[in-house]
């Protein structure tokens, strides 16, 4: 049986100057624009069709604290599909308390990283199917690297970067991902920094690079411009699935309109 390919809506939350709950758009990780309310914006891409729903506190790790679970609360009882809550997640407990806000899975990047035995633990406790290591990656154009791909004709590595990017850590990102499916994770969520926002399609190199790497699903992030890029990012990189942000936010297209085009073109998707 294939498995069909999922398309996923991400938000981008961060405390506004009132201390609310607010969904922020940007592009590279940074300039960050007003999108809306995160509660009604989840009610929204539940009702559209979306195959699941990622919610990332963008600056829990960052000023070192815990994640808005209070506002991942609310957006659970509004979406009765998949939900995966990132941001700030450390510790054992930390995944126990974003479970229990109403997440079914939870993104862990900067915790992970610092603390590699934190993916087995939570594995362990919680399920691997709970358990998704997000890595922001970087290109880098020197000798660092463990894995190289070509990239407009020169030679690079990804490296994972934490803080939202504001960090470089020195580690090969596809190195790390085998590391994170060896340790039990269940989801690898790969976000590309170089590509964030940009819309001029995903980083095909480093979603590759990844693919090739595990066997763990791989959803695929930053640079979606439209329908098109989501289907080369399935047929060129063989990621598992699509998200997306700013071209649902802003209504450029919709997620039945994304699903029917790759329909037409043989992508298995859930219509």
């Amino acid at each position: 049986m294939t498995l069909t390919k999922r398309i996923i809506p991400c938000i981008d939350v961060d405390v506004d100057d009132d201390g609310n709950a607010a969904v922020y758009t940007g592009v590279n990780f940074e300039d960050l624009e007003y999108t809306g309310d995160p509660v009604e914006m989840a009610k929204r891409y539940n009702e559209a069709g979306a195959d699941e729903f990622v919610f990332l506190d963008i600056t829990a790790s960052a000023e070192g604290r815990e994640t808005m679970l209070e506002t991942v609360s609310s957006v659970a009882d509004e979406v009765f599909i998949p939900l995966t809550v990132g941001g700030g997640i450390r510790t054992r407990e930390d995944i126990k308390e974003t479970l229990r806000a109403g997440a079914d899975k939870v993104s862990i990047n900067t915790g992970a990283l610092e603390r590699p035995a934190l993916i087995g633990e939570g594995a362990e406790a919680f399920g691997s199917q709970c358990i998704v290591i997000s890595v922001d990656a970087r290109r880098r154009f020197d000798e660092g690297g463990e894995y190289y791909a070509e990239v407009d004709g020169e030679s690079c590595w990804f490296e994972c970067t934490v803080k939202g990017g504001r960090e470089g850590t020195g580690t090969d990102a596809v190195e790390w991902a085998e590391e994170a499916e060896q340790r039990g994770a269940g989801e690898l969520f790969i976000n590309s920094i170089d590509a964030d926002g940009t819309k001029d399609g995903y980083d095909i190199p480093l979603m590759k690079a990844v693919c090739d790497a595990v066997s763990t699903p791989v959803i695929a992030s930053s640079g979606c411009g439209g329908p098109e890029d989501a289907y080369e990012v399935f047929t060129e990189a063989n990621a598992d699935a699509a998200l997306a942000a700013s071209i649902f936010h802003f209504g450029e297209y919709s997620i039945e309109e994304t699903k029917r085009y790759l329909d037409e073109r043989g992508i298995p998707v859930r219509l």
